[in-house]
């Protein structure tokens, strides 16, 4: 897999990758979820312009006989966006193709963001109780935030979903100290 900046060519790319990444709340109850439209490419453009958007490449697939020639990347198997919120570098969205769940590239991206940033630490919201959610920023470092802990920026962040009808499950606010 190889992680790189995203450019502005691949933001319909994410925008199909994110649908496809939604498909499973359905399965679990969250059907506004598995059908709620992604950010346009022009929204996702901000990430590229203020913040970070990452993509992580599939590996293609082998080649016998040509294991000397190089291999061109394969698909977008994954992105990750964020932005600078209250000091931290908050993330915004991780997707992972469902092609592509369970390879490690959700996590390869958190880390490849945390190792290239000078940021104290990285934030996010998500959902309590999914389990590609809270549970797992948990085994990737990040723990629950007290109430007394969000800050300004993070409440602003909560405010918005909450607007948008993210509240309807359980949500909570995260952080990772690097």
């Amino acid at each position: 897999m190889r992680i790189r900046s995203a450019t502005r060519d691949e933001l319909p790319l994410l925008c199909e990758l994110e649908r496809a990444a939604g498909a499973p709340f359905a399965a679990i109850g969250m059907p506004e979820i598995a059908h709620d439209e992604p950010p346009a490419p022009h929204e996702l453009a901000h990430y590229l312009d203020e913040g970070v958007a990452l993509v992580a490449l599939a590996e293609p697939p082998g080649l016998p006989g040509d294991a000397a020639l190089p291999a061109a990347p394969g698909p977008i198997a994954g992105y990750l966006l964020a932005e600078p919120v209250a000091g931290a570098l908050h993330i915004e969205q991780v997707s992972v193709h469902p092609d592509h769940a369970r390879r490690g590239i959700g996590r390869a991206l958190i880390e490849h963001l945390a190792v290239g940033t000078d940021a104290p630490a990285l934030t996010l919201t998500t959902f309590a109780d999914v389990p590609w959610n809270a549970p797992y920023y948990a085994r990737c470092g990040f723990r629950p935030l007290a109430d007394h802990e969000v800050t300004p920026g993070l409440r602003e962040i909560r405010r918005k979903e909450a607007e948008h009808g993210l509240d309807r499950w359980p949500r909570l606010c995260m952080r990772r100290d690097l």
